[in-house]
């Protein structure tokens, strides 16, 4: 069987989940129906908004189900602009940091094209920390009273690196800016508390916890105003529409309650295997660069299953095809259009050039990793980066065939 080592991307459907997702899934009822069926749905569906809430920290009331992060996170940034753009015509700026996934960045780039938004890309340093002084320095000035809303991840899906998301919050709150934070990475892996971060709004996701693909969650504060995305039946509390997908939901909450009960011990469990990887990484490839915080000096600001470098001379792609065939799955961490690899926005705006950032690599582990996946990773690794720096950077297009290229 293959080493996966993509946790990132998706994580295998735990066991709780599983068993609530076969379990619901065999009755009938939309939780909107009056009839028995209907109310039993329903009952489903609001036990599971309950302990989403209590394992984010929110209030059953602000547990907003969506289809995914995606959603989740675009509901949040356009919902909050539209809302405070038309209680003030001049809110047009959005903060927002430069290493976003795209679901917040393609939002806030559509919103620039189409709605008249100014977006303001915050930079970040060599570790992927977004920059405190830039953010207290567009909000100086009398500049804050053109701020619409302020978007900033919980945690990096490609280097790790956790943002300080309580200090953003506090500066925004001194002028009464809303914040939004795409927490899809870091629920489930680090410790998360919806109502003690101050956030206005924040993105979680099913399948990177241990669910299934195709629901999440916007956890709205009570008092935030937010202009609707998807326009219908207004099932959740008017600002979503869409009849609810009650055996996902319930199979999202067992999820949820599953990997936030034994949250700390599982994290060091992951964070282990995480530096053994970083150790054999560095042993086996000498001048392979670890990106994002190391976890040896500050263990506290990076995820638990993260492991991200950059190998150079290598093309990204070209080490995933390597391991692959070796029977290890990882990721690039960036885009790739019609088989000429895209560098990664994140590495760009951490300082990297092209070429570096090209050379990506991001191992992620989760609940089914183990020391027999680190063992067989270790094992793969030097044949396959030695064949991968051997193919080189040819052209910027990979030499490397596989089933699907060749």
């Amino acid at each position: 069987m293959p080493v996966y080592l993509d946790h990132a991307a998706t994580t295998p459907i735990s066991a709780p989940a599983l068993a609530a997702l076969t379990s619901v899934i065999s009755r009938s009822g939309n939780p909107s129906s009056l009839h028995g069926a209907g109310r039993r749905a329903r009952a489903t569906v609001e036990a599971s908004r309950e302990t989403i809430a209590a394992a984010a920290g929110a209030h059953p009331t602000e547990v907003i189900f969506t289809s995914g992060g995606t959603e989740a996170d675009n509901l949040a940034v356009k919902g909050l602009f539209w809302s405070r753009r038309d209680a003030e015509p001049k809110r047009t700026r959005i903060l927002v940091s430069s290493v976003e996934h795209a679901a917040v960045q393609d939002t806030v780039e559509w919103l620039e094209k189409h709605e008249g938004a100014q977006a303001v890309w915050l930079p970040v340093d060599a570790n992927g920390t977004v920059s405190l002084t830039a953010f207290e320095k567009e909000l100086a000035d009398g500049g804050a009273d053109s701020v619409a809303l302020i978007s900033c991840m919980w945690a990096n899906n490609e280097v790790g690196t956790i943002e300080p998301i309580a200090e953003v919050v506090a500066l925004a709150a001194t002028y009464g800016i809303p914040v939004h934070s795409d927490a899809v990475q870091a629920f489930g892996s680090v410790p998360v508390n919806f109502k003690d971060s101050g956030l206005a709004a924040m993105s979680i996701s099913a399948h990177k916890i241990g669910g299934p693909v195709g629901v999440g969650a916007l956890l709205l504060g009570r008092a935030v105003t937010l202009m609707p995305v998807l326009h219908g039946g207004g099932q959740e509390r008017t600002v979503r529409s869409g009849t609810l997908d009650t055996a996902g939901i319930a199979a999202f909450a067992a999820a949820a309650q599953d990997v936030t009960q034994n949250l700390a011990a599982e994290s060091a469990r992951i964070a282990g295997l995480r530096d053994a990887i970083i150790a054999a990484v560095r042993s086996a490839v000498p001048d392979a660069v670890l990106r994002g915080v190391d976890p040896a000096h500050q263990p506290e600001k990076r995820l638990p299953g993260n492991a991200h470098f950059t190998f150079p001379g290598c093309e990204g792609d070209s080490l995933l095809f390597l391991l692959d065939m070796a029977g290890v799955e990882s990721s690039t961490g960036s885009a790739c259009t019609a088989g000429v690899p895209r560098p990664s926005h994140v590495l760009l705006a951490m300082g990297l050039d092209e070429d570096t950032a090209r050379g990506a690599q991001r191992f992620s582990l989760g609940h089914t990793s183990g020391p027999a996946d680190v063992d067989a990773f270790v094992k793969a690794l030097p044949q396959a980066h030695a064949s991968a720096k051997k193919a080189g950077m040819a052209g910027h297009v990979s030499s490397i065939q596989t089933a699907s290229t060749s």
